[in-house]
């Protein structure tokens, strides 16, 4: 099934979720969060994931290219570029593209959110977390960057002071805040809180 590409288009509203869920599943041994796998994820924008590259995706990717080098200019091509590669699980190339269209636009908190996990991907989580706060700089309500900045945190840096404090802010933005597996994050920060008093 072939993407819709629109103006605007974030790949930040469907695949980073997973890839939270799926740091979650390895520091939260007993407790019942969803385990989503590439396959089954419900994607808000109606296009499938399929990591790896594929015949159709290969061509996607060789239009784009071809479309920026006829105009560097044109954000929505290295974008989608970007998200191109991201699909396909190639976070350096994805990396580039992310940020060639923030030269271009540089205040889009939804392709920094983008970038900062396919930092997180290629190995740099602390370049993951400083691509989720320029995010939340541009839009102090961007909840996923929250979310994933939590994440990088607490899993890939073992940093849960802050990791929590990042999920709290999120839950001042909004309470009912909730992981793809249907879990509250008010539920994963308590848990979290209560695995230190006992």
């Amino acid at each position: 099934m072939s993407e819709k590409k629109i103006a605007g288009y974030v790949k930040s509203e469907n695949v980073i979720w997973f890839v939270a869920v799926s740091l979650l599943i390895g520091f939260v041994a007993g407790v019942a969060f969803g385990i989503y796998k590439s396959g089954s994820i419900v994607d808000p924008h109606g296009s499938e994931q399929s990591a790896g590259m594929d015949v159709e995706r290969q061509q996607a990717i060789d239009m784009l290219k071809a479309q920026t080098e006829k105009n560097p200019l044109d954000l929505n091509a290295w974008i989608d570029l970007g998200h191109q590669y991201f699909d396909a699980n190639l976070p350096e190339e994805a990396i580039a593209a992310y940020e060639t269209a923030l030269d271009i636009q540089p205040e889009n908190a939804n392709v920094w959110t983008d970038l900062g996990v396919m930092y997180r991907r290629s190995g740099s989580p602390e370049k993951a977390v400083e691509a989720f706060d320029r995010a939340m700089a541009i839009d102090p309500s961007h909840e996923i960057s929250r979310f994933n900045k939590g994440i990088v945190l607490f899993h890939d840096l073992k940093d849960e002071k802050n990791a929590l404090a990042a999920w709290e802010s999120l839950l001042a933005l909004n309470p009912d805040a909730k992981s793809p597996g249907g879990q509250t994050v008010r539920e994963l920060v308590d848990h979290i809180k209560e695995k230190h008093q006992d």
